[in-house]
């Protein structure tokens, strides 16, 4: 009885460190409009040097300090907090910023899907007459959104939302790209500590960020009222510290205490956070098309995920493979 509890308290814990997680991810699909009239790059530039300095600071303590960790996994690290972290957020805001809160969070939630495809292909794990099924729920849930999102749009605003759709294609894209390069190191024998390979990963970002500098809106600093750069303050520090350090962190102790059906499922929240989030943003409550797309798509992952994470599948997605910022 006492060991039984003890695993019900840590799946206890691991839900909500997971959950949280995917809360602060999903300020990712609000945030660039919220900053305006300061630009996506400003934000980018900001909250990963934000991250950066973090993590370089907590270096400090031994624990954090990436010790043992070669060259080249270093670089590894470095390019992945890079061209990863970097290019996914500034793909994503711009997306947010051409398409709004809707489109984005639905393409890019399909992400735990995609990799579990992908390892389908790779592995043959699961037989895919198992995915027929969730990958039409998904396919019919991603289409209703686009298509009403569209259809709502004035004329003008058609060509802005196509290429909404382009820039969460290429989120979703760097994403997987993520995932799938950062599986190769976290399922190999000598894997780095998770919160060591984090703060590579944040030093990386605030090198790639810092390569932005040339688009950054310096001159904004002059124009925009007190109130809008506080606001540009506030949101650097809860995108930089909240939605990229913590939000790795909690996800590393998601990732140790849940099986990985249960810590994949949850990584859909982030689309319904993300929605959420979006709604509220805009003050207004989901049309028939968009509840009715955003359900079919929530449930067409959860189901996609649910035939991958059967015992045998274990192997193919580690929990940690999928944390990123």
């Amino acid at each position: 009885m006492h060991d039984g509890s003890k695993r019900r308290k840590s799946c206890c814990l691991g839900s909500i460190a997971g959950l949280i997680t995917c809360a602060l991810w999903g300020l990712t699909f609000v945030a660039p409009r919220a900053v305006a009239p300061f630009t996506a790059w400003d934000l980018t530039i900001a909250r990963y040097v934000i991250f950066g300095l973090a993590c370089l600071i907590l270096m400090a303590d031994r624990r954090f300090r990436p010790a043992g960790i070669g060259p080249s996994r270093l670089l590894i690290g470095i390019l992945l907090g890079g061209a990863g972290y970097v290019g996914y957020f500034v793909s994503v805001a711009f997306a947010v910023q051409l398409a709004g809160a809707t489109v984005p969070p639905v393409i890019v939630g399909t992400m735990p899907v995609l990799l579990a495809v992908i390892a389908n292909v790779r592995d043959h794990s699961a037989p895919w007459r198992f995915l027929l099924l969730p990958l039409s729920l998904i396919a019919a849930g991603v289409t209703m959104v686009n298509v009403a999102a569209i259809h709502a749009a004035n004329v003008a605003d058609t060509a802005s939302i196509l290429l909404g759709v382009l820039a969460s294609l290429a989120a979703l894209a760097i994403w997987v790209a993520y995932g799938l390069a950062n599986a190769t190191v976290m399922r190999s024998v000598d894997a780095p500590d998770g919160l060591q390979w984090t703060g590579v990963q944040g030093v990386g970002a605030a090198v790639g960020s810092l390569l932005l500098l040339p688009l950054a809106s310096f001159d904004l600093l002059d124009i925009a009222t007190a109130s809008e750069t506080l606001g540009f303050v506030v949101w650097a520090l809860v995108m930089g510290l909240a939605g990229s350090w913590l939000a790795t962190w909690c996800w590393v102790v998601a990732s140790r205490r849940l099986p990985l059906a249960l810590s994949a499922q949850l990584i859909v929240a982030e689309t319904v956070f993300g929605l959420g989030y979006g709604f509220i943003f805009e003050g207004r409550l989901p049309s028939l098309a968009e509840a009715i797309g955003a359900t079919l798509q929530f449930g067409g992952v959860c189901s996609a995920i649910a035939v991958f994470g059967k015992p045998r599948n274990q192997h193919d997605l580690s929990p940690n493979s999928l944390a990123k910022v």
